[in-house]
């Protein structure tokens, strides 16, 4: 019984740690194509030239949006610690920091203890 628990624990590991990575990935993409965008409308407006990107509304795809909400759920317990930042890269860094020692080291190691009991 312990045994398929203990798989079971690390498959679940694996899981969400590959959530929160994939979410913070998208992040970073987003975030650094974003700002490319943003100096190159400042450059070209510094020559008085109309912005060469106009502000483009979001459009995310429904597997973005549940990847997004899945890790905001799972790297909510850690809110917290960040409360007092308003840096978005500190807040989603620290936050995907803390899920990745707790959900993966942490129960990682569970896993691996409850199988060396068996």
């Amino acid at each position: 019984m312990v045994l398929p628990l203990a798989t079971l624990l690390r498959v679940a590991s694996r899981v969400v740690c590959l959530i929160v990575i994939v979410s913070f990935a998208i992040f970073a993409l987003e975030q650094t194509s974003e700002a490319s965008s943003n100096q190159q409308n400042e450059v070209t407006g510094a020559n008085g030239a109309a912005p060469a990107h106009a502000a483009k509304p979001k459009h995310e795809s429904t597997v973005h949006k549940v990847i997004d909400e899945a890790a905001k759920a799972l790297t909510s317990p850690f809110s917290g610690v960040t409360a007092g930042s308003s840096s978005q890269w500190a807040i989603r860094g620290v936050g995907t920091v803390l899920a990745l020692l707790v959900y993966g080291l942490g129960v990682g190691y569970l896993a691996r203890m409850l199988r060396i009991r068996v």
